[in-house]
């Protein structure tokens, strides 16, 4: 029997070094970066590494590089950026393929790392004696977060603490309250992202909430700040002062005082706010006002921190241009539910309403909507920015019509299942004021039906008459088309001259206006999708009047009045305990007055919710 070879050990094979070092280098720079960032655009970098390591053949210029694996326009566009600076200093005819004298070696990374690996020395006897921090293997210190200066998470805290310094604050903040206060804290939009990216300054609040630094509560959502974020926000405010001192001095032997306040730009009016005394004795007020106010606070420089937070929200939006449409820089569009043009039921009728919809030439746009079928926004209009494909997204206002559409069979279903009360109910809930009942009778289709037809046109008439919707009667899917373009041109014309101003129902309230005046205080599309999906966290009050609802004949106003003398099954239950008799519990309802005649609830519907509540055992 032959003896087997002999195994046949050496070295492992080099990993040849990549053929494109600059490029690999520029790369690991802009992820190093992103990933000082918190960016997730991280990965996108890494990934692109990875498949120039595989690449055997050098590149001649960053477009080659398209031919590989999770290189875009954006990553192209970069390398080519940077490859233009490096012939501008190397001279044109310097090779791209070898790494200047000064230069780093670029580290070749393997596929399954995502940072580069460095060997573990053992520490030396010198380096025993220091702390956890700095040698201590498995027992090394956590460093504290502590968010760069400038950046979102750093305005967000920062404008927090000064308003929790702020004589009569509350001690929390809304969404849009915050952004707006914390925006000239921080070179970054919390609203629009960067080029090339999907994220915005106000991405920073989950890391703050994750560091417990931050905390989220309430629906609509209330920002504050944990005991930790309180400490580090006020060594942040400390530190900031220091600096401005600091500037102060540097700046005051050769800068005129309007040059170094004209420095801050808009942060004048933010950093003033709660500190206006304060400023007046270190003589920093030249650093922290802006041009427009210099005289307000120098006449009524203790006024200042007594203002309400609400008031004062109101006034930076009012004084903002940013917050403001002017006429002639937006344009109105109808926003379609992308469920009217697809999927369900009849769908050759919603493809032609579409089709009727660009025939008429309406600018409309398919989107998810929460509440209603149709609405109309208000969008900004955005110059295109060199070298992207797409111009950079408007702000959008909502304006105060929404359309819910109904086929007469479809509002024969939502009358059986319960949907049409709840729909009602959450378009009067939705922040818009003057919501649109869009019914298609479809001719002798209603003869079909499992209601009869007088049931339904009485739903129609109520739908006018009690819950107060204007209520459109159309015969076909074509007159609904004509409808939604004249209700376009109608609005056209009526916002044509008017600035619109973004108001925010978390801090105003839905506010009674002029109905015959359209109103030009909007709430933006983002705050009135998000405040108007279906399952979102409810409070104990909305899920009560829910339930009241679900009881036959006991309607939305009925509902309403109830739960403003009892706004909890809690009160109702400790109100019937605190009756002596039977008889007197089952006419605790009876005298509540609802609606806009006052009438009495009744005794029958009266005893009818105390028998739900109180019985012990099943309803007979």
């Amino acid at each position: 029997m032959p003896a087997p070879e002999p195994v046949r050990l050496g070295r492992k094979r080099p990993v040849p070094s990549c053929p494109n070092p600059l490029f690999l280098l520029w790369l690991t720079e802009l992820r190093d970066e992103a990933k000082e960032k918190g960016l997730k655009i991280y990965y996108t970098y890494q990934k692109a590494i990875n498949s120039l390591n595989k690449y055997p053949l050098p590149l001649k210029n960053a477009r080659e590089a398209k031919i590989l694996q999770n290189f875009g326009d954006g990553i192209c566009k970069l390398l080519d950026d940077r490859l233009q600076k490096y012939y501008r200093q190397h001279g044109s005819n310097a090779s791209i393929h070898i790494l200047p004298e000064t230069t780093p070696p670029a580290v070749r990374f393997d596929d399954n790392n995502l940072a580069p690996t460095k060997k573990k020395s053992a520490p030396s006897k010198g380096d025993s004696g220091r702390g956890e921090g700095e040698g201590g293997g498995k027992k090394k210190k956590k460093r504290e977060y502590v968010p760069q200066k400038r950046s979102g998470g750093y305005a967000v805290l920062l404008a927090l603490y000064r308003h929790c310094q702020m004589e009569g604050s509350k001690g929390y903040m809304f969404k849009l309250e915050l952004q707006t206060e914390a925006q000239p804290l921080c070179d970054k939009s919390f609203t629009v992202p960067d080029l090339g990216s999907k994220y915005t300054a106000w991405s920073s609040v989950s890391t703050l909430i994750q560091k417990n630094l931050l905390l989220k509560t309430h629906n609509p959502a209330r920002y504050s700040l944990t005991e930790e974020g309180m400490a580090l926000a006020e060594r942040l405010e400390s530190a900031e002062r220091g600096g401005e001192k600091e500037r102060d001095r540097e700046g005051g032997g050769g800068e005129t005082r309007d040059e170094r306040r004209g420095g801050r730009g808009g942060d004048g009016e933010k950093a003033s706010y709660g500190d206006t005394e304060r400023a007046e004795e270190e003589e920093v007020l030249d650093l922290t006002q802006s041009d427009e106010e210099e005289t307000e606070d120098v006449l009524i420089p203790a006024e200042k921190p007594s203002v309400a937070p609400e008031s004062r929200a109101q006034d930076v939006q009012t004084k903002a241009p940013a917050q403001c449409l002017f006429p002639g820089s937006y344009e109105i569009i109808l926003c379609v539910d992308f469920i009217e043009t697809t999927g369900g039921g009849n769908i050759q009728c919603k493809q032609e309403l579409v089709k009727e919809l660009q025939r008429n030439g309406v600018n409309f746009d398919v989107r998810k909507l929460n509440v209603g079928d149709f609405l109309w926004v208000a969008r900004e209009k955005m110059d295109p920015v060199p070298g992207q494909l797409r111009a950079p997204c408007g702000r959008e206002l909502v304006l105060d019509y929404i359309v819910e559409r109904k086929r007469i069979d479809d509002l024969c279903g939502s009358i059986i299942d319960g949907r049409f009360r709840e729909q009602k109910f959450r378009l009067k809930r939705c922040g818009l004021r003057r919501p649109v009942y869009l019914v298609e009778e479809c001719g002798a289709a209603a003869s079909h039906l499992s209601l009869p037809e007088s049931t339904l046109q009485q739903a129609i008439v109520n739908t006018q008459v009690v819950d107060g919707f204007f209520v459109k009667r159309v015969q076909d899917v074509r007159e609904s088309a004509a409808y939604l373009t004249v209700m376009t041109r109608y609005l056209n014309k009526l916002y044509k001259n008017r600035s619109l101003v973004t108001r925010s129902r978390e801090l105003e309230g839905d506010r009674s206006e002029d109905q015959d005046d359209p109103s030009c205080s909007l709430i933006s599309f983002a705050e009135f999708n998000h405040g108007a999906v279906k399952n979102k966290c409810q409070t104990v009050r909305e899920v009560f009047a829910r339930q009241l609802m679900q009881i036959s004949g006991l309607s939305g106003d009925k509902a309403a009045a109830i739960i403003q003398e009892y706004p909890t099954p809690h009160s109702l239950l400790t109100a019937y305990d605190r009756c002596s008799n039977e008889l007197e519990r089952e006419k605790l309802l009876s005298s509540i007055r609802y609606g806009k005649l006052k009438r009495n609830l009744g005794p029958a519907l009266s005893r009818t919710v105390y028998q739900l509540y109180c019985t012990k055992g099943p309803l007979t």
